[in-house]
């Protein structure tokens, strides 16, 4: 007889799981099949005060709820990503069957640190890393690690520049122990990279912001002004941080420009690709990374282009030795006492996390159902989308674009409103989602057309919308 108490057995017990697990799937694809049909809204919206106290007048302790009502008014009240009219975040609505696969994942909840704790998740991260890498146009010998996000792929990255051109061993001297350090990126760059520059202690003179051209992309010229000044502070530059699909606007650096620069002064090539790594799988857009494989490092978020779940981000390097340079230590407990390169199988050595969870695991189901060229398409489809949406933008007499997009992100603005209001208005109705980004002094609306299955008329209903809330 088992000594195990009746309610830990009724909370394990796989008919009660087979049976919700139903019905959370059931009320999962009825949501999905609301949003794609444009019914209900997108952002359901209640101001934060209000939210907090009503989700938090549920008990959290009395045992009284109950699973699926519980989570069906959690999604009734979430901003709807797969809804056609959400054009906002550089967040997609995830393939379903990722989520599926996310799910498995989780119930196996194999940690990622030792070989031996994810047996399969292992082998499997280690295969989505070599086709990412290939796929970059990297050689042989390249490799890396999944990672939690962008923000703390871009933190691996530059640790292991550190390691590499600092001229002293950081892990074992500290910040102190040679000159200060600096990188040159554009006043474009993704926060996360002066935030990862701060951790690691360089202060706000850790970071070089170099203006960006009309095109709103970093050039090799804007690079050699600000190295001339960083020399002239006594800052010594080893780096520069490219943007491959910036966040503010979707520009591309000119990667074979800034590394022509770089090798000439010795120094490490980042590429944030965390947004425009993806293009990389379409045939017809690949030429925007052109010069991507001479980068030391690239960053690239499955959990955007790829469509996956957040978080998926991968940190790659053209030399894997890179990937242990990033955490230059050891944890006797977890990883052998010899070079972290002999145990290339135990991941823990190349990322902060320990406990990381099987990532791979729904980019590698994807890719093995769909194939490749389905995340092409998609690709191809989002691009077209945002063109001709900058097309109806063009050709009104109310609205101007800031610039012709790049990839699927877009900014644009009424000529005679508030815009900043006018995208407060848009986030109260909750019909559509939108945001907003300063663009030098001005602020403009800004949309990243992430759902593949938007339709032109989709962005007709949007200015009318915007016009009516003017």
């Amino acid at each position: 007889m088992s000594s195990v108490p009746p309610s830990i057995d009724h909370a394990y017990d796989p008919e009660r799981f087979r049976r919700d697990g139903h019905a959370v799937i059931d009320m999962l694809a009825d949501a999905l099949a609301k949003a794609h049909a444009r019914t209900g809204v997108v952002l359901p919206w209640h101001g934060p005060e209000a939210a907090r106290s009503e989700w938090g007048e549920a008990p959290l302790t009395a045992g009284s709820g109950e699973l699926v009502a519980d989570l069906a008014r959690f999604v009734e009240r979430s901003t709807q990503l797969a809804h056609p009219q959400c054009m906002a975040h550089q967040v997609p609505p995830p393939l379903p069957g990722a989520v599926l696969a996310e799910a498995v994942a989780a119930l196996v909840n194999n940690g990622m640190a030792v070989y031996e704790m994810g047996p399969a998740a292992v082998p499997i991260e280690l295969a989505v890393i070599e086709f990412l890498c290939a796929r970059l146009g990297y050689p042989a010998g390249a490799g890396g690690v999944l990672t939690s996000g962008g923000s703390l792929g871009n933190l691996t990255a530059l640790l292991a520049m550190r390691q590499s051109h600092a001229g002293f061993d950081a892990w074992k001297q500290g910040t102190h122990g040679g000159p200060a350090l600096s990188v040159i990126t554009s006043s474009d760059s993704h926060y996360s990279v002066s935030r990862a520059i701060s951790i690691m202690g360089w202060g706000e003179a850790g970071v070089i912001a170099a203006p960006v051209d009309e095109h709103h992309r970093l050039t090799g010229h804007a690079v050699r002004v600000a190295l001339h000044t960083a020399r002239n502070q006594n800052r010594r530059v080893i780096g520069i941080v490219a943007a491959a699909g910036s966040t503010a606007t979707g520009a591309f650096d000119p990667l074979n420009e800034l590394a022509d620069l770089c090798d000439r002064e010795k120094l490490w090539l980042h590429v944030d690709a965390a947004h425009g790594g993806g293009v990389a799988l379409s045939p017809t857009h690949r030429q925007k990374l052109a010069g991507i494989e001479r980068a030391d490092s690239v960053v690239w978020d499955a959990h955007k282009l790829l469509m996956m779940p957040a978080l998926v981000t991968a940190v790659l390097f053209k030399q894997e030795r890179h990937a242990y340079e990033a955490f230059a230590q050891r944890a006797s407990y977890l990883f052998a006492e010899a070079h972290p390169e002999t145990h290339w199988w135990d991941l823990g050595t190349r990322t902060l996390e320990c406990t990381k969870r099987a990532m791979a695991v729904e980019l590698w189901t994807a890719l093995r159902v769909h194939g490749e060229a389905w995340f092409g398409e998609v690709i191809d489809r989002q691009v077209s989308l945002t063109r001709a949406f900058a097309q109806k933008i063009t050709a009104s007499s109310d609205f101007e674009l800031a610039h012709e997009p790049e990839l699927n992100i877009i900014c644009y603005r009424h000529r005679t409103a508030d815009n900043a209001e006018l995208r407060r208005r848009v986030v109260e109705d909750g019909r559509f989602y939108i945001v907003g980004t300063k663009l030098g002094e001005d602020y403009y609306l800004r949309s990243t057309i992430m759902n593949p299955l938007t339709e032109e008329t989709d962005f007709d209903r949007l200015l009318e919308h915007l016009r009516s809330l003017c």
